[in-house]
Formats: structure tokens, sequence, C-alpha cells
């Protein structure tokens, strides 16, 4: 079957071909005889709920150009030790928390706005140095983000939301046609759409309250480098001895290298064996499970696999 075939959903296209990686794989092996008893080890998965209600329809703006806005900045982990952290925490939540102060004491950024921000603003509000590459990335993503929300969507981002009529697949496939959440890889002749950013947007959108969507269980993992970590630390994933080293060693992975698109396909594979062997379960929740327990001493103090790019 080809990836490309428009028939199936993106979400779906990416199963296919991870399940197709897995197969072919040279540098990590996905170790299924180990799967169904992990599977059921592991604890309740956490539930997709919304958090709360927004209150109204300027709160329920407020919490979509949030997370949109986070979503289009959600990535850089291979850039991320060399960050000016807050302390107790991680590269993620430093932005995230920056993000979330400057919201509350400024409001969000218009769309127009964003249309035209730079790096030293950014950055200034991030509590970054303005010359750190990942600050011109995270500009030029989210001037991306401005200018399909204000010539798209009238700049309201919850509109952003509602083009999706109740689907999270339709808004993930409305974010894969933008450059500010674009994520596919290339494995021989085989597509992947892995698109985790556009993923996480429909649910975090979802549990903020921003969207109701019906098909949250029809999404993949949001295929990153931590639940790769965790899913070899576990005894999931087997990696090359090569591999294996150069991970350990800290060394940087290429992206869409064979290497790192076997890392992110395995793991997806590897979550929807978890979600078959635990009915009820869906591939999100197990993903946030996964991620949470990276955030453990044990995973911590191994060097876990990192890429410089704009895809997580």
């Amino acid at each position: 079957m080809d990836a490309r075939d428009e028939s199936q959903s993106l979400p779906d296209r990416l199963r296919a071909a991870c399940a197709r990686v897995v197969e072919r794989a040279r540098h990590v092996e996905l170790v299924a005889d180990q799967l169904a008893r992990y599977a059921w080890a592991l604890p309740e998965p956490p539930r997709l709920d919304p958090r709360r209600r927004p209150r109204d329809e300027a709160q329920r703006e407020r919490l979509a150009a949030f997370w949109l806005t986070l979503d289009a900045i959600n990535f850089g982990s291979g850039w991320f030790p060399t960050l000016r952290k807050r302390p107790g925490l991680s590269g993620y939540r430093t932005i995230e928390t920056s993000l979330r102060e400057h919201f509350e004491r400024h409001g969000p950024w218009r769309a127009v706005e964003l249309r035209t921000i730079e790096a030293a603003e950014l950055a200034a509000t991030l509590g970054q140095d303005p010359r750190h590459e990942l600050m011109a990335l995270y500009a030029r993503s989210l001037r991306s983000l401005g200018a399909h929300v204000a010539d798209e969507h009238g700049g309201r981002f919850a509109a952003v939301a509602d083009a999706a009529d109740g689907s999270a697949v339709a808004l993930v496939g409305l974010l894969a046609r933008w450059r500010c959440f674009a994520d596919v890889s290339r494995y021989d002749e085989l597509e992947l759409p892995f698109l985790k950013r556009a993923q996480i947007a429909a649910c975090d959108l979802h549990r903020a309250g921003v969207a109701r969507f019906i098909d949250l269980a029809r999404l993949t993992m949001f295929a990153d480098n931590l639940v790769p970590h965790v899913l070899r630390l576990d005894g999931i994933l087997r990696l090359a001895p090569a591999l294996e080293s150069h991970i350990d060693s800290g060394a940087l992975l290429e992206h869409d290298s064979a290497e790192e698109v076997e890392l992110r396909a395995c793991a997806v594979h590897a979550v929807e064996l978890i979600v078959a062997a635990r009915p009820g379960s869906c591939a999100a929740a197990i993903d946030e499970l996964l991620w949470t327990r990276g955030q453990l001493p044990r995973y911590k103090a191994h060097p876990r696999p990192r890429c410089r790019c704009t895809a997580y």
C-alpha cells in the first residue's frame, strides 16, 4: 500500500508506514514478545477529558491562542541542553512557563502581531539569548502561524479549532498544510506524516475545552525523542550497538536519518500494539503516560536521543 494513499487519514497513513518501517528497520528492533506483558504492567492511562470549560468566548479565544502559539514552537529538544532553564524545570517547561506568564501579564499576541514577530522580542519573552538559533526558528514558526490565522481564520485562533468541525483528524489535516506544523519524514519510498505537533495541538485544544473532538482515539502517539527513550530503557526497543553508543555518548542524531526515523516509527508502532493490548485506551493517553514516566530520575540519568530539528 502506498503511504500517499489519499483515501486514508494522515494518522492512518502514519500507522501503515510505521508498521512497514518496523519490518525493515536495521538500527532499531521492536521486542514484540515483551509487548503484552509490558502493556498490562503499565498504570491506568490518564483521561483526556477537558480539564474545565471556558467561562465565555473571550476565555475560549485566549486558550486557543495559547495552545496554538505554544504548539507552534513545541520543538527544539535537541537544543534544550543549551537553553537558559528555570530552576527545576526542563527545556519544554521553561518555554511553556515563560509563555504562560506572558499571556497572564500582557494577553495573547494577535495574529497580525505574530506574523511580524522577531527573534529578539520572542527571546525577551522566553528569557533566552536572542542570538540562540532556536529563537529565530521559533519566530519563523510563529510568523507562519500568525499569517494563517490572520488570512484564513479572520484573526481568530478559536476559529482554527472550529474549522475542524469536531474532528481531531480534520484539524491535523488542516495544520499539516502550515509550515509552522510541518513534520513529514521519508524512509526509502515511504512517507511518514509524523505531525507530532499538529496532533498534540488537537489534544491540547480538546483538553483545554476549546473544542470537543470525538475522534481523539484516531490520533497516533506524538512522535518525539522521549517516548523512544523510555521504551528503550524499558526493554521494548532494542538498538543496534553503533546507535546505542552514539546516543550514550551524547552525540546528536541527524534529522530524517534512517536511525532517527526508525526510533520514531518503532515507538509509534509499539504504542499501537500497547493500545491493542489495552482495550479502551488510546495512543494519545499512552503517549502522555510514557512521556510523564520519562521525567523520572531513572530516565533522566541516561542520555536520550537528541536531534536538532523543528519536528519535536
